[in-house]
């Protein structure tokens, strides 16, 4: 691999051909989503047809639409097809959601509006922070790397269970709360969601300034071995993942602000809460302790994931 010094040119061709080569990966990760948005619809409308319930008959749209994704990750070798997933079909489903409130069931508009809204930010923002540090067919995410080598020819099943299908169904139970919010609920808008909304924002921002004064540490930084130690990563090791757990639990709430009933949905919140608890993190965070140094100190000093006010010396 030939490493450039910051103070040389690129060569203007070569540049170019680099554009190119992420310009045409992101028209097939387009591709496939449209395509697997087309196929989720078509699913859709097949149970609907049938008088199939809402939530079976989304869930195996939901299905579908991951079968499709990993079609072109397989096709390509290279899960990190799926990684929008996680944050563009969220979207998609709300405003299925939102329709089907609308034209056959029980809502209330101000919930339904502001739940469009707080899903269609929180996912456009993850979507693009996805983008802009994805470099295109060549890059797969070093999770990914980590499984498939010592897996060799089992990796791509393991890559539709493990790192596809279980997401979707994660995210999928995730936004259960928000089918009876949105399609048959019993009670106006009322105080609960109003904590719902304002954990929402929250979450959302904490995830937005957390990711850039990451990028920003990661452009800047020229200490190997660094850690981020101030902005919101002074009073948390992953403000980040925090966001993201805190946004489940907003849309959980929104549930029980609509349905007293629905407390039950609750596995949604619990099922995120501990993917990151006991998966993401420890992964990330061994990574860290063998690449940056000193990062055992940073474990600890800064709480895990909910902020507070770090450890003294």
């Amino acid at each position: 691999m030939i490493v450039k010094h910051k103070n040389e040119i690129p060569n203007k061709m070569e540049n170019q051909t680099k554009k190119t080569s992420r310009f045409v990966s992101f028209l097939w990760v387009i591709l496939a989503y449209v395509v697997g948005i087309y196929v989720f619809s078509q699913v859709v409308d097949y149970f609907f047809m049938k008088g199939t319930d809402t939530i079976w008959s989304i869930f195996w749209a939901d299905i579908a639409c991951t079968i499709v994704i990993f079609a072109f990750s397989y096709f390509f070798k290279n899960t990190s097809f799926y990684d929008p997933y996680w944050s563009i079909i969220p979207i998609v489903i709300v405003l299925l959601l939102a329709v089907r409130g609308f034209t056959e069931g029980l809502y209330d508009e101000t919930r339904n509006l502001v739940i469009v809204i707080l899903v269609s930010l929180w996912g456009l923002r993850l979507t693009w922070n996805w983008i802009r540090g994805w470099e295109g067919l060549h890059h797969i995410d070093w999770r990914y790397v980590m499984y498939e080598k010592p897996m060799g020819k089992w990796f791509w099943l393991f890559s539709f269970g493990g790192l596809q299908l279980l997401p979707t169904i994660l995210v999928f139970l995730g936004l259960l709360p928000l089918f009876g919010a949105m399609t048959n609920a019993e009670n106006d808008w009322n105080w609960l969601d109003i904590v719902a909304t304002g954990i929402g924002i929250m979450a959302i921002l904490m995830e937005f300034f957390a990711d850039n004064q990451l990028r920003k540490f990661r452009k800047t930084n020229t200490e190997k071995g660094k850690s981020l130690a101030t902005g919101l990563w002074k009073y948390s090791r992953h403000p980040n993942y925090f966001g993201e757990i805190s946004f489940w639990w907003a849309l959980y709430l929104f549930g029980l602000a609509a349905n007293p009933d629905s407390w039950w949905t609750i596995i949604g919140a619990l099922a995120m809460t501990a993917l990151f608890h006991f998966v993401s993190i420890p992964m990330i965070e061994k990574r860290h302790l063998e690449r940056r140094e000193g990062y055992s100190e940073v474990i600890k000093k800064v709480p895990r994931w909910f902020p507070w006010f770090p450890k003294k010396s």
